[in-house]
């Protein structure tokens, strides 16, 4: 079974380095992202898959795509859960793995943070993506495709 690497695009910071270390392993890369991110896309690396403008429409895509063993790069919690379900290894743009036994907790401070917001109780928002996170993302990413090599 050959591993393929899916991309959640549209807000993804590491699309080259993705690129370069797909490329190291001698995998196939598909970066999924809507059409309205189309026009700042031209030149990149691996196969690019353009959706409809929809909210859902990358995250069905890579869902109705993806299969076991294959490797998910992904902001979105909800998104990692369910592709976990289909034996899939995910990872976020700052390099951490989204495992079975996390993702739930990590789906209830979603919820949790969504209901505060609801109220009208804003945190901080996310931190700023640093060189240690692009880092940190690199050095995963590599360990994770190591498991597959010589398979």
């Amino acid at each position: 079974m050959t591993t393929t690497i899916y991309v959640d695009a549209d807000a993804c910071p590491v699309k080259s380095e993705i690129a370069l270390i797909a490329k190291e392993f001698e995998l196939h890369v598909y970066f999924i992202a809507s059409y309205d991110h189309i026009s700042n896309q031209e030149g990149k690396s691996g196969e690019w898959i353009f959706v409809d403008p929809g909210k859902d429409s990358a995250d069905m895509y890579i869902l109705n795509h993806i299969k076991r063993e294959d490797v998910l790069i992904t902001q979105d919690i909800g998104l990692a859960s369910l592709a976990l379900a289909k034996g899939v290894y995910a990872l976020s743009h700052r390099g951490s793995e989204y495992k079975e036994e996390s993702i739930q907790t990590a789906l209830d401070f979603r919820y949790l943070a969504a209901k505060e917001r609801e109220r009208g109780h804003y945190g901080k928002g996310p931190k700023r993506f640093t060189s240690q996170d692009r880092c940190n993302f690199e050095k995963n990413l590599r360990r994770l495709l190591s498991k597959f090599e010589g398979v």
